[in-house]
């Protein structure tokens, strides 16, 4: 009697690898407590930036007579320029966690805002005195003539976040040192002071210190 014929059992499908979940830019995909790097560094090419630094346009005897005024106005009305200065400002913290983007009134608001979309991080505002609806936290602070006063809303940094304080130009570093004292006031850490245009030859780096300073335009005096 002939035996009967036993089906092969179906060969199971391998199943391929599940891919990790993309990290959202601007979040760290380090372990929790793994150290970040002491200070940042810009890899954008030279040539690159030298695009941007030709949309600078110096503005002589403004806001008042003997001062070389660095108006940004026509790198912003120039897209290839303006996406150069913001991937440039981004490129350090790519990977890195930031909690907040504090942009100083006013041109620090156009190059912050943008940098806290990129880095997937909440934007905060600080302001010249009674520009704020709710309560602030108030510094003062010297000026060459003169003083000012800056103001922050109160709870706009929660407690240990990391924070990037954002300007357009970094020249006796007055305004970013009590912008700073408005982060710690709230129990924020300023990771990193960022400009898109430093003037060298008027010091404001030294008073930043030990805090890492990214600026991407350096110009000595007599540029």
């Amino acid at each position: 009697m002939a035996k009967p014929k036993i089906a092969p059992k179906p060969r199971a499908k391998k199943r391929a690898p599940a891919r990790p979940a993309p990290t959202p830019r601007g979040v760290s995909a380090r372990p929790a407590g793994a150290a970040h790097r002491a200070a940042p560094q810009l890899q954008t090419p030279i040539d690159t930036l030298t695009y941007a630094r030709g949309k600078i346009r110096d503005v002589p005897d403004f806001p008042k007579p003997g001062i070389l005024f660095k108006d940004i106005t026509p790198l912003l009305a120039d897209p290839r320029a303006f996406h150069i200065v913001l991937d440039a400002l981004a490129e350090p913290f790519i990977g890195e966690h930031v909690d907040a983007i504090v942009g100083i009134e006013s041109r620090g608001f156009i190059f912050g805002s943008a940098l806290a979309a990129r880095l997937n991080a909440s934007f905060v505002p600080v302001r010249k005195t009674g520009k704020l609806p709710a309560a602030v936290d108030r510094v003062a602070y010297d000026l060459e003539y003169g003083s000012a006063t800056l103001e922050m809303h109160k709870q706009s940094i929660p407690e240990g976040a990391k924070v990037l304080v954002v300007d357009d130009l970094l020249a006796t570093g007055g305004t970013a040192v009590a912008t700073a004292e408005l982060v710690r006031r709230q129990g924020g850490y300023v990771t990193a002071f960022v400009f898109v245009i430093e003037l060298d030859y008027l010091g404001g780096r030294d008073r930043l210190v030990p805090v890492p300073v990214v600026s991407l335009l350096r110009y000595r005096a007599g540029e």
